[in-house]
């Protein structure tokens, strides 16, 4: 891994384009048909050092940075969006959430484990009744003289159930606004944790999704991570660097998207000539490249204003929110583009398209991206 540190954006592009063709491409359709986690792709992906993308070596990490990391991300997600999004939670959520704000200690037990793949993380912030109104959190951790108990439930985690260890945000103040919510380490091996029922969804079915109840979980004082009642606040930056995971996803997906249409209307003959010779045809393919460029320039916009240790609140959101529009709307003109083929399981984009509807929904709505970016232009 301390190698890799070392390559260009390039090759770490070459490198994991082609672990994507090798290990993933094959088995696309056979997957999401059986919404199955592929947990060998995953061991070989900690080998290689891609879940512990921004993990400094010290702990066992790869030690790049968010250019580097939206490669990865967007390389994969052309290929198969699931594990991108996978990959995507385990970094930037779970992993980075310990990174920015864990103790000495929390990162010595579990980053070198989490980077290398040993163990999944998961994150829940979302509950039953609280997803855009994430300060409506109703789960509870009840102080006691040695540690913790807490009660609730979490759900649309991802890893829930192939998970080994989880960032859990819980309310330590009882009735009080959003700085009563504390954030803390669970290991969901802990009596009392239950994982719920897988969830069958739409797209990015590779992706492990479930909930997490919370029964009387009893954890020692020093699960909490940081200061009692910063939780929100943590999850707020953690989210700044996680919206730049989904921009890159989206801008996989959208890539892949363009090339496979690409590809067909080169093949695809009608009235004596391939449908790529047909202005209309021309027109969309232009008006996606288009979509694809702006998406990838926001981007990495995005990523480097984050290595460059700069606020990225509306920059995160700006990408989130574009580049994840940006993918289901060129992967809606690719199913297009292939006509009634498209809309069967045959050819790719038909997923993609199943895919891409994510990226409008986790981790920030396209409603509430365009929420934060007017209040940081008003400086509210």
């Amino acid at each position: 891994m301390a190698a890799m540190a070392d390559d260009s954006v390039a090759s770490v592009r070459e490198m994991v384009r082609e672990f994507a063709r090798r290990e993933l491409a094959p088995h696309v359709r056979e997957w999401d048909e059986a919404s199955f986690f592929p947990a060998e792709v995953f061991r070989q992906l900690g080998e290689l050092g891609m879940l512990g993308v921004l993990v400094p070596e010290e702990y066992g990490g790869a030690g790049l940075d968010y250019r580097h990391y939206v490669t990865i991300v967007a390389e994969l997600a052309a290929v198969e969006p699931g594990v991108a999004l996978s990959v995507a939670a385990h970094n930037s959520l779970c992993t980075n959430h310990i990174l920015l704000f864990g103790s000495d200690e929390q990162k010595r037990q579990w980053l070198p484990r989490l980077a290398r793949g040993e163990v999944l993380g998961a994150w829940g912030l979302t509950e039953p009744g609280a997803g855009s109104d994430a300060g409506g959190t109703r789960t509870t951790a009840r102080r006691e003289v040695d540690g913790w108990v807490i009660n609730g439930a979490k759900n649309f985690i991802t890893h829930a159930t192939v998970g080994g260890v989880a960032v859990l945000t819980a309310r330590t103040a009882p009735g009080s606004d959003h700085r009563g919510i504390s954030a803390f380490l669970v290991p969901l091996d802990t009596r009392g944790v239950v994982r719920g029922k897988k969830e069958d969804k739409v797209g990015m079915r590779v992706s492990d999704t479930s909930s997490l109840i919370l029964e009387d979980v009893r954890l020692p004082a020093d699960a909490l991570v940081g200061a009692e009642g910063e939780g929100f606040v943590q999850a707020m930056e953690v989210l700044d660097g996680g919206r730049i995971s989904i921009a890159a996803l989206g801008l996989g997906i959208a890539r892949g998207a363009l090339q496979a249409a690409l590809s067909y209307a080169r093949q695809r003959h009608q009235f004596g000539r391939p449908i790529a010779s047909f202005q209309g045809i021309q027109f969309k393919l232009a008006d996606m490249s288009v979509l694809v460029s702006a998406a990838e320039l926001l981007t990495f916009r995005a990523a480097e204003a984050k290595d460059a240790g700069e606020k990225t609140t509306r920059l995160s959101s700006e990408a989130k929110l574009f580049a994840s529009e940006a993918a289901v709307r060129v992967a809606e003109e690719a199913v297009q583009i292939h006509g009634g083929y498209g809309y069967t399981k045959d050819y790719p984009v038909e997923k993609l398209w199943r895919d891409a509807k994510l990226c409008t929904i986790g981790e920030g709505t396209s409603e509430i991206q365009r929420l934060v970016i007017a209040r940081q232009l008003l400086g509210e």
